[in-house]
């Protein structure tokens, strides 16, 4: 039995390990490099998402950087039948505009205010002075006429490419921020980008949601330290004492003290460069996941009786060592496409691929661990040794209430999804009226359980899963 059990475990292992090498692709978060992505249509526009990051506003009563999205090297490519329809000292003969909106002003892109399903202006708008026909209706903000920010690129003749102007947008107000480059003009359909942008908060280029991580992981890194000096002394006191289980441990401790020192080390490069070091991370998820395994193994052998009812595991040694292989493999390859990749771009079948396996081994590891402990105090109190059955009873409870507080965060966590989710309430019945001959293709949970379309003033948004679930104002 064990050459099919370690032969399915490499099997799998492999598997998994292709899928996180071919998805794991190079991230750089705060630097958005685009490298000849299409325009997708919505309404009467095209648009292309450029990024979004959570921006905190620039602190200029510090000695802090500013807060701000550079352009940098942003091409567009038309194609060579669309740039032959203009005349050779033609100018403006197409414009791309570069939007840039806050999330609180996403009302403001499209023509719900002047009661229109359009995203760009009509000549029916242009006449009535709303807009300019050809370029993306924006109603600016009372508090700050700037925003939402419009950057314009103009084709000039029958070029077929045009560079936008490299500059630099500030960030006067802490908010998410989208990015999306749009044009109007049916016959630039085809157009291509190329570039990249650079997105920084005032103290480095970590994103709003990853800025307290760095702070987080250095207190971790200390107290790895503190646990592991008090360990070791305690390890020296009881030398004589020392099981081999003592082992075991000492190499978690040492294994979350190089991982805590490794991620904080990574974001703190990432925080000063803009892009996540792969040595850095490879490591550091590495560490991330040989730690994970070997604390699960340590739990589970432990709940066996190991070193302490059993001398040895005997014939399930082979079983226990290709779950933590497929462990291994699984905790690696999601590890490695979470920080060296964007899973939020992968398919739902594709997320569901990589994270099912480490949910099924979790789930594996907690009942293989609880029946272990349950046959366990079962041999325990027929031998009466009553302190080992009450140590293990202490770790019985202790284990059980971890548990149930990860369950408990997990049901937090889910809420806290399905409230993001519902965010916006249910949609006005008007604006549902108005804006019904623009069927959004974003479908969506209702509340008790029901399936609905949304109809959204502003679609555009709604090609973008993490937009969307905003877009029922």
């Amino acid at each position: 039995m064990r050459r099919p059990t370690l032969s399915l475990a490499l099997g799998l292992g492999l598997g998994l390990s292709l899928v996180a090498l071919f998805a794991a692709r190079g991230a750089h978060a705060s630097i958005h490099e685009y490298g000849g992505g299409d325009f997708a249509p919505r309404a009467n526009s095209f648009f292309f998402h450029g990024g979004s990051e959570g921006l905190y506003a620039s602190d200029h009563s510090s000695n802090s950087s500013a807060s701000f999205i550079r352009f940098d090297t942003v091409v567009f490519r038309r194609t060579l039948e669309s740039a032959s329809r203009h005349e050779e000292m033609q100018q403006k003969t197409g414009l791309v505009e570069a939007i840039i909106v806050e999330i609180q002003d996403r009302g403001k892109i499209g023509g719900s205010y002047l009661h229109s399903d359009a995203i760009c202006c009509t000549p029916e708008l242009d006449k009535e002075k709303s807009c300019r026909v050809g370029e993306v209706i924006i109603r600016p903000n009372p508090e700050n006429p700037d925003w939402p920010k419009r950057i314009q690129t103009f084709f000039d003749g029958k070029n077929e490419e045009t560079t936008m102007v490299t500059q630099i947008v500030s960030i006067n107000k802490t908010g998410m921020y989208y990015l999306y480059f749009m044009f109007c003009d049916p016959q630039l359909k085809g157009l291509k980008i190329t570039g990249r942008t650079v997105w920084r908060n005032p103290q480095g280029y970590l994103p709003g949601k990853m800025a307290p991580m760095m702070t987080f992981y250095g207190f971790m890194s200390l107290a790895y330290l503190v646990l592991g000096l008090l360990w070791f002394i305690q390890f020296v006191r009881c030398w004589k004492d020392i099981l081999q289980l003592h082992y075991h441990i000492t190499a978690v401790i040492a294994l979350g003290m190089c991982e805590m020192a490794f991620w904080y080390f990574e974001y703190a490069n990432f925080n000063s460069t803009g892009t996540r070091p792969m040595g850095i991370t490879l490591w550091a998820v590495t560490f991330t996941a040989v730690k994970k395994t070997v604390s699960r193994l340590l739990l589970l052998v432990v709940s066996m009786g190991y070193g302490v009812v059993l001398p040895t595991l005997g014939g399930i040694t082979s079983r226990v060592a290709a779950l933590g292989f497929i462990y291994f493999v699984a905790s690696e390859a999601l590890e490695l496409v979470e920080n060296l990749g964007n899973i939020n771009d992968f398919s739902g079948k594709t997320r569901l691929f990589l994270v099912l396996p480490v949910a099924v081994l979790d789930a594996t590891f907690i009942i293989w661990i609880f029946s272990s402990l349950s046959r366990t105090l079962e041999k325990l109190q027929l031998r009466r040794s009553m302190a080992k059955l009450e140590l293990y009873r202490k770790f019985t409870n202790s284990l059980a209430v971890s548990v149930l507080i990860s369950i408990a965060w997990i049901g937090y966590e889910v809420s806290f999804i399905n409230s993001k989710v519902h965010l916006c309430g249910p949609c006005n019945v008007d604006m549902i009226k108005r804006s019904k001959a623009m069927e959004s293709n974003c479908i969506m949970g209702m509340s008790g359980g029901a399936r609905a379309k949304f109809y959204v003033v502003f679609p555009l948004l709604c090609g973008d899963h993490k937009i969307a679930i905003f877009q029922c104002n």
